[in-house]
C-alpha cells in the first residue's frame, strides 16, 4: 500500500488506527514526493528531534518510491483530465496519484480529494 504524508505523521504519532491499517499491509511504500513533504513538517516542528530519530528507525522498514519517466505520463495525463474535468487537486498529491495508478496499488490517506482520481482506490483509516 502507498501512504500519503497524513498517514506518515499519523503514523509517526503513533495513531492506533494506522497501526491498525499496517497489519493489512505487505509493504508499506512511501513516495519520495511524501517524504519530502514529511521532511518539511517535520524541519518547523519543535519536535524536530524526536521525528527525525522516528524517522532514521522506521524508514528501513518502507520502500521509497521515485518518479520515472513512466510516472510522468500519468501525471501529464491525470492533470490533463482532472483539468478537463475541473477538478484538480494539488500538484504534489497529483504526483502521488500518478505514483499510486502507475503501481496499481492502493493508497492510504484521509485526503477525500483523491476520490476523484479516476482508478484510484484510496483506503482511509481512523
Amino acid at each position: 500500500m502507498i501512504w500519503d504524508t497524513n498517514a506518515l505523521s499519523a503514523w509517526a504519532d503513533g495513531a492506533q488506527s494506522v497501526r491498525e491499517a499496517m497489519r493489512e499491509c505487505r509493504e508499506v511504500f512511501i513516495p519520495v514526493i511524501v517524504l519530502g513533504e514529511y521532511l518539511f513538517g517535520i524541519r518547523k516542528s519543535r519536535y524536530r528531534e524526536e521525528y527525525e530519530e522516528w524517522l532514521r528507525k522506521n524508514l528501513p522498514k518502507t520502500q521509497i518510491v521515485s518518479v520515472t519517466a513512466q510516472t510522468a505520463n500519468y501525471y501529464a495525463s491525470l492533470r490533463l483530465r482532472l483539468a478537463e474535468k475541473g477538478r484538480p487537486i494539488p500538484v504534489n498529491d497529483m504526483w502521488i496519484a500518478a505514483l499510486t495508478l502507475e503501481l496499481g496499488l492502493p493508497l492510504l490517506s484521509r485526503d477525500a480529494h483523491f476520490d476523484v482520481v479516476p482508478g484510484l482506490v484510496r483506503k482511509s483509516y481512523g
